[in-house]
């Protein structure tokens, strides 16, 4: 993108970001290219995004800083490890010292003022760009959850191809999404609301002006909405009986920017029967809970460890009931891989300068941890 900011980030490129770069869409000559480096909430081109990424560091802290910071990336609760591992090596080469990987809904739900850390099941549908994100959450931790590549992006896109086979009129993403924003609605209005859109007629080739009313937009997004409604009872059908109360009692909470769809909420409601609200400053939830969390650097990280170790303890606990059924060798080979887990997350640990005492090494291969 042409821009006079950092004309380094890529040979013979200048970039321009967030809404500057938005309004270009559709609209440039053949010598500037409106790239979205992010596409379904994952990499899509892996070149671009470190460019981007170093282009936001250098932003933040200056060009000529010396210091390489922490950075916290938010993706996709359906994420692969393959594709996190892109993630993760984007911000490295784009310049940060470490980069943390956790899932939207987290940080959705603590952009919300959830207290993700209760006892209790919370709720949170983010729906964004790319994707919507589904999961329930208690303690801390993602209980069930479930990612579909079905959001905004797609909703724009259902409305645009509904005007071209209704109207035979051509019309672009920024267009389609400023119907959307508009008169757009997730359930059938009594009250319509109408906007004119303007475009290229597919049959004469020349510009051309249509009305479109709210409850055709309903009935143009009615299959993506399905989608969303689906991934919902499916995690809802997930969930353990006693957080399905809490969820009862909590409702759900809708975050991300194409959750503000009118009447989002009642279709989920009649839908599923939970009861749904849309949190406050919902189009910004991911990014101030990455913010929250990025402030809390250091509990988060003990949080993966302690995870972690909490599991081992599960583990010791399974061979310690291998030991009262009597099965000798199958104890021994718990054992044996337990001393060995236990190994690695104490080397992880004292890789970021924790210290876990060993109490006795019986110089047999069995050591007592405390």
């Amino acid at each position: 993108f042409p821009s006079h900011d950092i004309p380094s980030i890529l040979p013979g490129w200048y970039f321009k970001d967030g809404s500057e770069a938005k309004d270009m869409i559709g609209k440039t000559p053949d010598s500037i290219i409106a790239y979205r480096p992010m596409k379904d909430g994952v990499i899509a081109d892996y070149r671009v995004t470190e460019a981007m990424l170093r282009y936001f560091i250098n932003k933040a802290l200056g060009r000529f800083n010396l210091w390489k910071p922490d950075v916290m990336v938010s993706v996709p609760a359906g994420v692969t490890s393959t594709q996190r591992r892109a993630v993760v090596e984007a911000a490295i080469k784009a310049g940060a010292r470490n980069a943390y990987v956790v899932k939207e809904p987290i940080l959705a739900a603590i952009g919300a003022g959830i207290p993700i850390y209760e006892s209790k099941g919370h709720m949170i549908v983010d729906i964004g760009g790319g994707t919507t994100d589904v999961a329930v959450i208690s303690l801390g931790g993602i209980v069930a959850s479930t990612s579909v590549k079905c959001a905004g992006t797609k909703i724009d896109a259902a409305i645009a191809d509904y005007i071209k086979k209704t109207f035979n009129l051509a019309i672009g993403d920024r267009t389609a999404e400023e119907v959307k924003i508009k008169i757009g609605a997730a359930v059938p209005l009594e009250e319509e609301l109408r906007v004119t859109i303007k475009g290229r007629d597919y049959i004469q080739g020349l510009p051309r002006s249509a009305q479109v009313s709210t409850n055709e937009i309903v009935k143009a997004i009615d299959n993506e909405l399905k989608q969303i409604i689906k991934a919902i009872k499916e995690v809802l059908a997930e969930t353990p009986p006693e957080l399905a109360s809490d969820i009862i009692d909590h409702g759900i909470i809708m975050t991300g920017g194409s959750s503000l769809l009118r009447n989002l909420p009642e279709l989920v409601y009649r839908k599923t029967g939970v009861k749904a609200q849309v949190a406050e400053d919902a189009l910004y939830c991911v990014a101030k809970g990455t913010g929250i969390a990025l402030e809390h650097l250091d509990t988060y990280k003990r949080a993966i460890l302690s995870k972690k170790y909490h599991a081992i303890i599960c583990n010791y606990a399974n061979c310690d009931m291998v030991g009262h059924s009597g099965n000798l060798k199958a104890t021994i080979a718990a054992v044996e891989a337990l001393d060995t887990c236990i190994g690695r997350v104490v080397n992880a640990m004292q890789s970021i300068g924790g210290e876990v005492p060993i109490t006795a090494d019986h110089g047999n291969g069995y050591r007592d941890w405390e």
